[in-house]
């Protein structure tokens, strides 16, 4: 059987490869909870998105219209303009079961939506 002598390089070698490794498992469940949101015609679209519980969560929100929309919710403690064309992100949680409602304060009566969290 072969074998290589074992020194403080291969040490450093063996922890890089471990933590690379774990960094990378890290960033793919970054990427699991990834979601979108879109606003299109004074409307979020899909209304409802379902998301992990006790877990952070990643939303982008892509405005479609001619116009800024400002993401507001009371209950995920979030307020941001979403420029016209544009898009923002914002990180929410984690989240204890349950829904969470917001809405776009410049077009209230048909931008509309909600987190539910499960």
């Amino acid at each position: 059987m072969f074998s290589l002598p074992y020194s403080k390089y291969t040490a450093a070698l063996i922890g890089g490869i471990v933590c690379g490794g774990l960094s990378f498992a890290a960033q793919a469940q970054t990427a699991a909870t990834e979601f979108k949101l879109v606003i299109q015609a004074h409307q979020f679209e899909p209304a409802e998105i379902k998301v992990p519980a006790n877990q952070r969560v990643k939303l982008i929100i892509q405005n479609k219209d001619n116009t800024p929309e400002e993401f507001e919710s009371h209950s995920l403690k979030r307020e941001k303009v979403v420029p016209a064309n544009g898009q923002i992100v914002i990180f929410i949680g984690p989240l204890k079961p349950g829904r969470y409602e917001f809405m776009g304060e410049f077009n209230p009566a048909t931008a509309k939506g909600a987190v539910i969290a499960e």
